[in-house]
């Protein structure tokens, strides 16, 4: 009896692994040209590549330094205060958008008229408009129209808002900051929004008769029994937005709030490492990317239905 094996290259497994492995190759072979070409025409200017220039004197002030920072610090001491800062709005404006976004996709759904129209309009005017000018618009038209520090309006005593910014208790958010982070808070939350709204909608109708069947209020109902359903349609495209917003938070520049592509601009212009500086930036916004990316793939495989 003679075994009869069909030839490699009609293995389906190895054009999988041999497609791949032609990939990687193509992939290392783009970069090192790039890389070949980038230090030939660098060579050609006279510009030498190279990251000493971090260690150098920034000589810069930063409006917002939440560590420790003086001109005299270095390069690097001020990219780190960029950096925090970008942190900061981030990580701020995920939860705040997120609680934005699921109330106003659920308001969608409402059967109060008023509640649903409300969201509707929000809605709309939010993710049709662009970013940028609802920043302008926070902060021209709100925020440098509130009363001077001096005569600051107070809400309930718990709130203060003047020119200086938001004070909530000990806690003081300049107008930069604030104006940033509702800007990413309701454009970012219309989106998410209509991605509740559809998730919601993506539930079987029989999951909402069973539990109206079962006497559960419909506030109980959605947090029990729909909204757990819905989280497997809603997380997958809910990354996009999160990623979307980290990205946008780089038009911090456009108001003046000192994120780290605020603080790497103002290094290029004084250092002339245009290369450098834009390899910082890219590598800090793909490491944001890849740490929400690596999170919301572990939420979304807890939330998947697991076979048996």
């Amino acid at each position: 009896m003679t075994n009869d094996k069909p030839p490699i290259w009609r293995d389906y497994r190895f054009w999988q692994i041999a497609t791949q492995c032609m990939a990687v190759i193509l992939a290392v072979a783009i970069v090192a040209i790039l890389g070949m070409n980038l230090n030939r025409n660098l060579q050609q200017l006279g510009i030498k590549f190279g990251f000493d220039f971090l260690q150098q004197q920034a000589s810069f002030d930063i409006g917002e330094t939440p560590i420790n920072y003086n001109p005299t610090d270095s390069y690097i001491r001020a990219l780190w205060v960029g950096l925090i800062n970008s942190l900061r709005v981030a990580v701020l404006g995920i939860i705040s958008t997120t609680i934005v976004g699921i109330t106003a996709g659920i308001a969608r759904l409402s059967d109060n008229w008023l509640v649903r129209k409300i969201s509707l309009v929000y809605v709309e005017i939010f993710r049709n408009t662009p970013l940028l000018l609802q920043l302008l618009f926070w902060y021209f038209a709100v925020f440098l129209g509130f009363p001077k520090a001096e005569n600051k309006a107070s809400l309930w005593g718990l709130i203060s808002f003047s020119q200086n910014g938001i004070e909530i208790f000990d806690f003081n958010l300049s107008p930069e900051f604030s104006t940033l982070l509702l800007g990413l808070t309701f454009y970012t939350g219309a989106f998410i929004a209509e991605i509740v709204r559809g998730g919601i909608q993506a539930v079987a109708k029989g999951q909402w008769e069973a539990g109206l069947s079962l006497g559960l209020k419909p506030t109980l109902l959605m947090r029990l029994v729909i909204f757990p359903q819905a989280l497997r349609v809603i997380i997958p495209p809910l990354t996009s937005q999160y990623l979307n917003l980290a990205k946008n938070s780089s038009l911090a520049i456009a108001i003046g709030y000192p994120d780290v592509y605020f603080v790497a601009s103002t290094t290029f212009n004084q250092t002339g490492k245009a290369v450098e500086v834009m390899l910082l930036i890219m590598l800090t916004y793909l490491t944001f990317s890849l740490i929400i990316s690596l999170m919301m793939n572990l939420l979304n495989r807890k939330f998947q239905i697991k076979e048996r």
